[in-house]
């Protein structure tokens, strides 16, 4: 990340951040029909709404792949608490195995390289999105990973706890800093994000000034694009390519938060629901898109997500970043605000708007990208 100007507070005590004290929530009753709440791939669960698949049913569920967090975590996870909210912990994985290596070089491991937190409120008609900077130092909890123990570590990249014990690792760690026990897990890689935005044709944005970055594979003029997966993958990466952004991660998550409310409108104006055989191809590359928790692991649940829902537009979605500090250590991490960072979760955990008090000050929301795409 760029330099910018830090805070009073030092790089440990900022490590130490924050510690579990919440619960969790599930959810309600279904309702309603598709739409998509979060990042690179929530798109996915969208895709999934509507009657019509139960001739295909069978073959759709064999394209899902699910892991057993629960198994994985066992009893040591804040309280469950059933008051109607929900919780979900979305990723985008930056792996380069397989078809991923036009990105890069496979090195054994894939880190998020996108992290949301989505709070859906009771009600089901709003909904919360809290971004969590890759590179963000926090304290990494004990994992384990193929029957190994993967210790903890004091001082790490927020990112590093999906490479070192995968999904369950990435969710002790989201629940260890925020309090908050994570009801589901959903991810998707660079590949399935590509299809997954090409089945749907594109999606509609307006630059207001030119991106060039041939590091992300993105080249546009300022002016109203349909962009295709391709596209679409290169504007969620981008960093460097983009006028008056810092170049950081920070400037990314901007991009990520306003394309994901393109996103949903492309995917409540898609017509899906009229056409049997863009459904089903839609279903189809979702299915294969994703790895999600085994709750969520059948076409059923995650129809039912889905449909449950289906009242959340992207005007009744708060999009915020983790309120953070650059790390006077290292200018390329940030710390997260201890005060405001607590804000953040208590007001989830209590099913309450994130008040505007915790972005104060927070290098979070200054990447610079906030007005170049919408």
């Amino acid at each position: 990340m760029a330099d910018s100007n830090g805070t009073e507070k030092t790089a440990e005590s900022r490590a130490r951040a924050i510690r579990p004290t919440g619960r969790r929530r599930k959810g309600p009753t279904r309702r309603r029909r598709v739409v998509t709440i979060t990042v690179c791939a929530l798109t996915s669960v969208v895709l999934l709404g509507g009657a019509g698949l139960g001739y295909a049913y069978f073959k759709l569920n064999g394209n899902l792949k699910g892991v057993d967090i629960n198994a994985a975590l066992g009893r040591d996870r804040p309280t469950n608490v059933d008051d109607g909210s929900m919780d979900l912990l979305v990723m985008g994985s930056d792996s380069r195995a397989g078809k991923n290596g036009d990105y890069g070089k496979d090195e054994g491991g894939a880190r998020s390289d996108t992290a949301m937190i989505v709070h859906v409120y009771k009600g089901r008609k709003k909904a919360s999105v809290v971004s969590v900077p890759r590179d963000t130092m926090i304290k990494r909890p004990d994992c384990s990973k193929d029957g190994k123990d993967v210790p903890g570590a004091r001082r790490a990249m927020f990112n590093t706890a999906f490479e070192v014990g995968g999904p369950p690792c990435a969710v002790k760690t989201v629940e260890s800093i925020s309090g908050i026990r994570m009801d589901h897990f959903l991810e998707v890689d660079f590949t399935g994000f590509k299809k997954l935005i090409d089945a749907l044709g594109g999606v509609e944005v307006t630059t207001s000034k030119a991106i060039d970055d041939n590091d992300s594979h993105l080249h546009l003029r300022p002016g109203k694009h349909t962009l295709g997966g391709e596209q679409a993958l290169g504007l969620v990466r981008t960093r460097h390519g983009v006028p008056g952004g810092d170049g950081s991660d920070l400037g990314r998550i901007q991009l990520q938060q306003t394309f994901i409310k393109a996103l949903m409108k492309q995917v409540q104006n898609v017509g899906v629901l009229t056409n049997p055989a863009k459904l089903y191809d839609i279903a189809d590359t979702a299915t294969k898109a994703v790895t999600t928790d085994t709750d969520l692991n059948s076409v059923s649940e995650l129809t039912g997500l889905a449909k449950s829902l289906g009242g959340i537009g992207g005007e009744n979605i708060d999009m915020v970043t983790l309120p953070v500090t650059y790390d006077t250590e290292d200018p390329d991490r940030v710390l997260p605000l201890t005060k405001q960072s607590q804000q953040v979760w208590d007001a989830l955990r209590e099913d309450k708007a994130i008040p505007k008090s915790a972005i104060k000050g927070s290098a979070g929301d200054k990447g610079g990208t906030d007005n170049y795409v919408k």
